[in-house]
């Protein structure tokens, strides 16, 4: 994900507390516009339940923790190449972040169990590119669901499809560029998309499966960048950790928008609208999709950084409270979740500037 640009909202807002708590939310589908009642009444073709589903959203305030190796090579997408050795916090207080969300006033938090990095927080037996083999050998994974039980917060977990260490014949990023092509067959001399091979989206199976049987239940399972696992794999996939995870919400989170255009031929299936580093449609988010012939309840969730890196970067200051509350009473506003990430530093803590970001913005919604 990229840095997060300001936008120009926040000068002429005049949104209040007030006026979230008070206000009923008006759901757009298509051109009509349906009340909260009316929509009640439909159960949809999704997997979850309009119950479950909405007992998330009920959640409405996340933290997102990018945390690992690129906190320590200052890349946010390193080449591979960095041994995992340069992983080392010499505090890592994994508790101390579940305290801090839990004491903002967060409900869930959603942790990088693997980056782009392709360095693992835990000691996986797919690959020693690991925790297994770093300088601190904490299984963070383990820990965190720990934290989370002690301080009643719901653990989710973060992989991410792309991955610059362990390849198997794929091409990333790094190594071609956005293409136009994506989803469809090139013509001519047209550049091919980024890709996935076979060796690739099992060796991600089988991660993902240490991730959701070794360490109890997980609320929220966050798989980045999934445009690039092609429709067939991403569909397995999505029923695979459906399976091993009956009651988790699965987020497939590819581009960055507003969620007003739901990217079916990159993202789906998916429980979740993705709202990537902007806001929510001013109208509010759209929650009823029309996705194949099928009617879906989708909630949205906006994930913003608190200043302006996601992962922890020497100087980068939390925005300013002002700007911060007011982008969570937009989002809120605009029936959305908004996942804060809060990263750690090097030393493995979150810094006190982000404690007292997070305390002040408490202050104002409660």
């Amino acid at each position: 994900m990229q840095s997060n640009t300001r936008r120009s909202f926040l000068k002429s807002s005049a949104l209040s507390i007030g006026a979230l708590l008070g206000s009923s939310i008006i759901e757009t589908n298509g051109a009509a516009t349906r009340n909260v009642y009316e929509l009640s009444k439909e159960k949809g073709d999704q997997r979850l339940s309009l119950e479950k589903l909405k007992a998330w959203e009920d959640w409405g305030y996340g933290m997102f923790i990018h945390f690992g190796l690129s906190t320590f090579v200052g890349k946010e997408v390193p080449y591979g190449y960095d041994s995992p050795l340069e992983y080392a916090p010499d505090q890592l207080n994994v508790d101390q972040w579940i305290r801090v969300a839990r004491d903002s006033g967060m409900k869930y938090v959603v942790l990088t169990a693997k980056h782009c990095s392709g360095h693992c927080l835990w000691p996986s037996r797919c690959t020693d590119y690991s925790v297994a083999n770093s300088s601190n050998k904490t299984d963070v994974v383990l820990k965190f669901v720990e934290a989370c039980k002690k301080y009643n917060v719901k653990p989710g977990l973060y992989y991410n499809c792309i991955d610059t260490h362990h390849k198997f014949g794929s091409r990333t990023l790094l190594d071609l560029k956005p293409s136009s092509v994506s989803n469809t067959y090139p013509k001519g001399n047209e550049p091919l998309a980024p890709f996935t091979t076979s060796m690739y989206q099992n060796f991600m199976t089988d991660q993902l499966t240490e991730l959701l049987t070794q360490y109890g239940p997980i609320a929220e399972v966050w798989i980045d960048n999934p445009g690039i696992l092609g429709s067939g794999y991403r569909t397995y996939l999505y029923h695979h950790l459906s399976d091993l995870q009956p009651d988790a919400v699965i987020m497939m989170a590819n581009a960055m928008d507003d969620g007003s255009d739901f990217d079916v031929a990159a993202a789906w299936p998916s429980d979740l609208v993705p709202i990537k580093a902007t806001l929510p449609p001013a109208g509010g988010h759209k929650k009823w999709r029309e996705i194949k012939g099928k009617t879906y309840y989708m909630p949205g969730e906006v994930c913003l950084p608190i200043g302006k890196d996601w992962f922890y970067v020497e100087g980068d200051k939390p925005r300013v409270s002002e700007e911060l509350i007011k982008e969570y009473v937009r989002i809120r506003k605009a029936g959305a979740n908004l996942l804060l990430d809060v990263p750690p530093d090097k030393h493995g803590v979150i810094p006190d500037q982000y404690v007292k970001a997070l305390s002040d913005i408490k202050k104002s919604i409660r």
